[in-house]
């Protein structure tokens, strides 16, 4: 039915309302900022090495960019775990805040489960049916009051999906200002926790050696998580306002 209405202090017909199917899920990308993250021994696409924050910055930036429609927080950890970017649909400023995020800034140690609490308390505030987090590191969890299975405990409780991602490569690196490393970087990511963390939500975890292999690992992403159907509803209106304003004019005329 079409009824009558004001429409900004002017007469206007409003019509039956409109739904519109919206693709939307609420994603939390926890990011590793610890010192460990400066070891170069990734790829970018001219071959030069970078370091692994760099490369998974690069990686990162291209799947904000593809969120169109999704609400998108970025959480950064080392020493301890802050809410960088609350969830927001302006991915502009996710990607900005993505791009400040600098080694050291808050301390060289790795607070995973701190990370993960952080962003489940983040959903908790929120209405989303679907809540999912991402999380790279390239160590294991060496502080914050949290252990990681803690974390994955409550994110289980709130109906939140955890993604782990594991992010070095297999190769030996190259020294770096904060300590020189030797022998499989490998070793010292605790695959089994973050394993453990993934599965315990429903998630999954991944590796990633090199920035192709990540930008793989985003697509996956998208593909296990279904995207639930939100709708947004509007009324379709039509300005009356030109119909006095021709017969005034038609007066003036005459």
């Amino acid at each position: 039915m079409v009824i009558p209405h004001s429409c900004n202090n002017s007469p206007c017909l409003v019509g039956e309302p409109v739904r519109l199917d919206v693709e939307h899920r609420d994603i939390l990308i926890a990011v590793d900022l610890s010192r460990s993250m400066e070891t170069e021994d990734m790829k970018d696409a001219d071959d030069n090495t970078v370091n692994r924050l760099n490369a998974v910055k690069t990686v990162l930036k291209n799947f904000i960019s593809r969120r169109q429609g999704d609400r998108l927080g970025l959480v950064i950890f080392a020493n301890h775990a802050y809410l960088q970017t609350p969830l927001t649909f302006d991915l502009k400023t996710v990607e900005q805040q993505l791009d400040r995020a600098v080694l050291g800034l808050i301390g060289d140690r790795t607070a995973i489960g701190e990370a993960l609490g952080i962003a489940t308390k983040t959903f908790i505030d929120t209405e989303a049916k679907q809540r999912v987090i991402i999380l790279l590191s390239d160590g294991a969890n060496t502080s914050g009051v949290l252990t990681p299975m803690e974390a994955a405990k409550h994110a289980k409780q709130n109906d939140v999906t955890i993604y782990t991602i594991g992010v070095g490569s297999d190769e030996g690196p190259k020294d770096t200002v904060f300590r020189q490393r030797a022998g499989n970087p490998a070793l010292e990511i605790d695959e089994k926790t973050l394993t453990a963390v993934a599965k315990d939500t429903g998630g999954q975890y991944f590796r990633a050696r090199d920035p192709e292999e990540l930008d793989t690992i985003y697509q996956l992403i998208e593909k296990l998580e279904p995207v639930s159907d939100a709708t947004q509803t509007w009324r379709p209106r039509d300005e009356l306002f030109r119909f006095p304003l021709a017969v005034a004019l038609a007066l003036s005329v005459a």
